[in-house]
């Protein structure tokens, strides 16, 4: 069973990233050659009108093949992808991008609906008073210190910024938390409930290794109306492609290691373990958990995609970036060089990938 749900989850964002680039080359009147759902050995193929549409054996990745100039006997073809105006080419390679973003959103509307969503409201702040009541041993683990409450902070608060950062839901607040983990002063600014907005200084406390700085989340909060679960929701979206883009900073800047970046194999390890949990508690919270993991992969894909890397999305919207500002086509031969390199480059990549996710998965 999870094996199935596993294999939908990477179907779901793959088909509909295709078929953004699929809708909008045909929207265009660009041929398409074929739209396959997965790479190597076909497994089922059929052809409707020009296009061949076909499902492949590993479900990791597909394709929408456009026709292009480079095919000789095309080149004078006006339905190619090549023939078409600059801005229908950038329409046409940004829609993968786009669609998963959207999936992202219309998941995160489900899933909100049914568990609610966090936003940044301060549900209790540590003191002298209640400190006892959150410890299982009565010792107070802030050693007296409480570091939002010394600043002014009071439950009701909603945190707008941190270090002039803006802020939506509660967990991107933890996950700076987590980040940062230093007791230099952190800037926050807060609205009241009254409307007052105001800023203040927080110097965070060592707690068992950590550093915190005496705050509770209010818990999650079922949209009232429909426009309400709609900001919820572009604020889940908004979550994910901030935590992406947070993940790729760690990663280039060096403070996450090797063994903590997960491909392929670390992400379906993770979704089973996932799964086997909410199989144990019911239906809903099993669809809800493979509905969640859509749109991590999905905001996660939209993101990798528009990285202008050669052989990936925005590696070619950057090259019809530059036609766009020059008004002359990079040569092909240039652009298909590049091009290689940066697949080859990918592909190296993935491999290193999943290596680290045999060994740790298998190994570790």
């Amino acid at each position: 069973m999870n094996i199935i749900l596993i294999i939908l989850v990477f179907g779901v964002i793959i088909f509909f990233h295709e078929m953004g680039h699929f809708a909008v080359a045909k929207l265009n009147h660009i041929t398409v050659r074929e739209f396959s759902m997965g790479f190597g050995p076909k497994l089922f193929s059929f052809k409707k009108k020009e296009t061949q549409y076909t499902l492949r054996l590993i479900p990791l990745g597909g394709y929408c093949m456009m026709l292009s100039e480079d095919e000789e006997e095309n080149e004078r073809d006006e339905n190619s992808f090549d023939k078409k105006s600059v801005w229908a080419r950038m329409a046409t390679i940004l829609a993968g991008p786009f669609m998963n973003f959207v999936i992202a959103f219309l998941f995160s509307m489900v899933i909100i609906h049914f568990c609610g969503s966090d936003p940044a409201e301060i549900g209790g702040v540590y003191d002298s008073s209640n400190i006892q009541e959150y410890t299982q041993d009565g010792t107070d683990p802030f050693n007296g210190t409480y570091p939002a409450a010394d600043a002014g902070i009071q439950a009701g608060d909603t945190v707008l910024k941190i270090n002039g950062s803006t802020i939506k839901n509660f967990r991107e607040l933890q996950i700076y938390l987590e980040i940062y983990n230093s007791s230099d002063p952190i800037e926050l600014t807060l609205e009241r409930e009254d409307g007052t907005v105001y800023d203040t200084t927080v110097y965070p406390a060592e707690v068992g290794g950590s550093y915190k700085i005496g705050i509770m989340s209010i818990g999650r909060v079922l949209p009232e109306s429909f426009g309400e679960l709609c900001r919820y929701s572009l604020y889940e979206t908004r979550y994910w492609v901030k935590a992406t883009f947070l993940s790729l900073k760690l990663i280039f800047t060096r403070q996450v290691s090797s063994d903590e970046i997960s491909g392929p194999i670390g992400v379906a390890s993770s979704m089973n373990q996932t799964f086997n949990e909410a199989a144990k508690s019911s239906t809903i919270d099993l669809i809800l958990n493979w509905m969640n993991y859509i749109v991590l992969l999905s905001a996660n894909l939209g993101v990798m995609n528009l990285l202008p890397i050669p052989g990936l999305d925005g590696g070619r919207f950057l090259f019809l970036l530059i036609e766009a500002v020059t008004r002359k086509k990079v040569p092909k031969d240039k652009e298909n060089l590049v091009t290689m390199i940066g697949f080859v480059l990918v592909m190296l990549l993935m491999v290193v990938i999943l290596f680290n996710d045999i060994k740790n998965v298998f190994f570790g």
